[in-house]
């Protein structure tokens, strides 16, 4: 979180404009595709022969079922997901975004991952926030704001509406001129104010 803030910060010091975008995988965990999976573990890692092998016996043949008192429905095959509170859950689900790293990268933006949290940030010059902002939703400070579009910015065809206070890992951040963190302090106080009446 520092480190992000230290970046964006220098950028408004430079006098450039910046853009802050997080993507929260929701179930993520529950998402991965056993096929792409495992050609990325042959392809991109090198992994094979046995060790694959290994791999692919690990995640396929599962089965689940949910049960509510005496009641139980019918189990079902797992097609796709990480076994979570394994320890190979965590590492099967970082191999398997990798390729989200050099993709960000490769647009010359800079990606930080947490656990499913995703986080992509940038800094570019006022003169071409037009195409910057086809490039990722922005959460500037307001030194800059009056360059970049208030209306929605299409992203992949869906309309993104820039936000003034974005929540990250549990801290929010406002978008104003010194990226301050006003919405996370009011919140905190208000939250401390209701538990000293109580």
């Amino acid at each position: 979180m520092l480190r992000v803030l230290s970046d964006i910060l220098l950028a408004a010091d430079c006098g450039d404009v910046s853009a802050f975008v997080l993507l929260d995988m929701t179930a993520a965990f529950d998402n991965v595709d056993h096929t792409i999976l495992l050609q990325r573990l042959q392809l991109t890692f090198g992994i094979g022969d046995t060790v694959h092998r290994w791999f692919q016996s690990y995640l396929s043949g599962r089965k689940q079922h949910v049960r509510c008192g005496p009641s139980r429905s019918s189990t079902t095959y797992v097609v796709c997901g990480v076994p979570q509170g394994s320890v190979l859950g965590p590492i099967l689900f970082v191999l398997y975004i990798v390729d989200l790293i050099q993709l960000v990268e490769s647009h010359r933006l800079s990606p930080h991952l947490y656990d499913d949290d995703v986080q992509v940030y940038g800094s570019h010059s006022p003169a071409a926030v037009d195409a910057f902002s086809m490039k990722i939703s922005d959460c500037t400070t307001s030194r800059r704001q009056h360059q970049l579009p208030t209306a929605t910015i299409p992203i992949v065809g869906v309309p993104i509406t820039p936000a003034r206070s974005v929540r990250d890992l549990g801290i929010y951040i406002d978008a104003d001129a010194h990226l301050s963190m006003r919405a996370h302090v009011n919140r905190t106080v208000s939250r401390s104010f209701a538990a000293l009446r109580r």
